[in-house]
């Protein structure tokens, strides 16, 4: 498999998002708390290479932090 060795994929987990303006962005500092419109029980959006692949749930353990995965999402259509 060293072919596969090489691939790269950026992975992104979202927890939630939020809208400010650009003024309130440039006055944040290190340790600011930013509000999500989300909670720690919905569901996280998975994102490879920015294209939404699976859906899933934050498990803490301890002090680890992770996601399980809970449905895979269709592939697009143009098959990327």
């Amino acid at each position: 498999m060293p072919t596969l060795d090489k691939v790269s994929v950026d992975l992104m987990v979202v927890l939630g998002t939020t809208s400010m303006p650009v003024h309130q962005v440039m006055r944040l500092s290190r340790g600011a708390i930013i509000e999500l419109d989300s909670t720690e029980q919905d569901e996280v959006k998975v994102l490879a290479n920015n294209m939404p692949v699976a859906s899933g749930a934050v498990v803490v353990n301890r002090n680890r932090i992770a996601v399980e995965v809970k449905r895979m999402l269709p592939r697009s259509p143009d098959g990327r």
